[in-house]
């Protein structure tokens, strides 16, 4: 399970992240990561990055890794292999100029065809960790989050019947789990997310989050504004072959 390169220059190069491999080491297991594929395929990139201190005190190397995707998320992600690329890059996401745009299949259908989801996002107390929208009695100490979406296409699970909706997310921000807990406090939870929809059923043999990177637009340390696409993997294509054909 390794990524599949996308795009590549003297300065930065994209991947196709698999869903399943985790970005870098969380301090806890021993595992595959896209930091270790880094340094092997990339070593002159070791240095290149900010690394991480887990809770448990170790320090994560996290070369050319400008921004993440949580493990169970397939799709586009971008690294730098200098410096400079790194902090060129880094500014983009921090000034929200990148655009980022995410496919997702979801339980249920929403009643509009579009809608902005802005709440703010909190960290809950629990075993493994997980994100939540703030209370409105808590005082706005965090910042907001954003997410635009629309509906892509309505169906419903062949298997059960059960409605679905397939979705195209932009996050405007880039909070931990933000997509996945804003569709889950609008209502319209990720198909097999085990943390934002638990005990719901992975609808059309889901092993992971039904959330993809499709594409992610930003400019070059060489000055040109490019967009990068991940196609669609088989579990998206399957998925939507039986979504298509429901009633």
């Amino acid at each position: 399970m390794e990524p599949r390169i996308l795009y590549e220059d003297e300065n930065v190069f994209a991947i196709d992240k698999p869903a399943g491999l985790i970005v870098h080491s969380d301090g806890r297991t021993a595992e595959p990561s896209v930091a270790e594929w880094v340094l092997e395929h990339y070593p002159e990139a070791r240095d290149v990055g900010e690394p991480w201190t887990s809770p448990q005190g170790e320090v994560i190397s996290r070369p050319g890794i400008v921004h993440r995707l949580d493990r169970g998320t397939s799709g586009v992600m971008i690294l730098a292999k200098t410096g400079e690329a790194y902090a060129f890059l880094k500014q983009q996401f921090e000034d929200r100029t990148t655009e980022k745009r995410y496919r997702a299949l979801v339980y249920g259908h929403p009643k509009e065809d579009a809608g902005t989801i802005e709440a703010e996002i909190v960290r809950i107390r629990a075993v493994p960790p997980r994100w939540g929208v703030a209370r409105a009695e808590e005082s706005r100490t965090h910042r907001a989050a954003i997410t635009e979406w629309k509906v892509l296409s309505r169906g419903a699970a062949a298997t059960t019947g059960e409605k679905v909706a397939y979705l195209e997310v932009r996050p405007k921000t880039g909070r931990t789990h933000q997509i996945r807990v804003h569709l889950k406090h609008y209502g319209h939870p990720v198909i097999c997310d085990p943390l934002y929809a638990k005990g719901r059923p992975c609808l059309f043999n889901f092993k992971r989050p039904a959330l993809h990177a499709y594409s992610l637009s930003l400019m070059l340390p060489s000055g040109e504004s490019c967009t990068f696409e991940a196609p669609l993997p088989d579990d998206f294509k399957s998925a939507l072959a039986h979504l298509q054909n429901a009633n």
